[in-house]
């Protein structure tokens, strides 16, 4: 019998994992972007604003009410005290608008949902998820990405780094991991290895090594 599922994908920032998103989308999955939703949750008039300019400074707001975000992520991510007090603050509304869109997609008949969520296991979204896939990658080459990606200094793309989960982590606590050197071929592979594992798992058949 078939069954509708929800899948984690999660890893290092810079690691490729909006590579695999993409590339899962092509298999026809529902994909859910969280830092998406992020940015809709602290559009211009959202109640999370006046929270985040009341915990980091009035300035991580712009003149006109906007958020300031390159500002918010220079206080947030200075400490893992800081990290934790953004989470605080913006994850129950972001889950409660990834929810609705996941509740829509399998509404629209989906029968599996991607959750892209780089703060997937922060969140405790990976406990509603039926198998969760992380990507990884080698430090340098995340530091350089992330650097040319967000426009930041190589000490920013660093403190952005040390705030999150370590490689271990992910590889200790995801049911596939993909460990992403540059081979934009390999990691397709692997995107079609996750992609038959989810048909796997909708079709209730014989798993793929667990």
């Amino acid at each position: 019998m078939r069954k509708a599922i929800k899948v984690g994908l999660t890893g290092t920032t810079g690691a490729g994992k909006s590579t695999i998103s993409e590339e899962l989308k092509k298999y026809g999955y529902a994909i859910i972007d969280a830092d998406a939703v992020a940015r809709l949750a602290t559009e211009k008039g959202s109640p999370l604003l006046p929270k985040l300019a009341e915990a980091f400074g009035q300035d991580v707001l712009n003149g006109d009410g906007t958020l300031n975000r390159k500002a918010l992520a220079k206080r947030a991510f200075g400490t893992p005290e800081a990290t934790k007090l953004l989470n605080d603050i913006t994850h129950p509304e972001i889950i409660r608008l990834i929810e609705k869109k996941i509740n829509g997609a399998f509404w629209d008949g989906y029968e599996a949902v991607i959750i892209d969520a780089p703060q997937l296991f922060e969140s405790k979204m990976a406990y509603q998820c039926n198998f969760i896939v992380s990507v990884v990658a080698p430090r340098d080459i995340r530091i350089k990405r992330i650097m040319e990606r967000d426009e930041l200094t190589q000490e920013e793309a660093e403190r952005r780094i040390n705030s999150q989960l370590s490689d271990d982590f992910f590889r200790e606590n995801s049911d596939v991991v993909i460990e992403n050197d540059g081979d934009e071929q390999k990691l397709k592979e692997q995107a079609l290895y996750v992609a038959r594992l989810i048909e796997v798992k909708i079709s209730g058949e014989a798993t793929l090594g667990f």
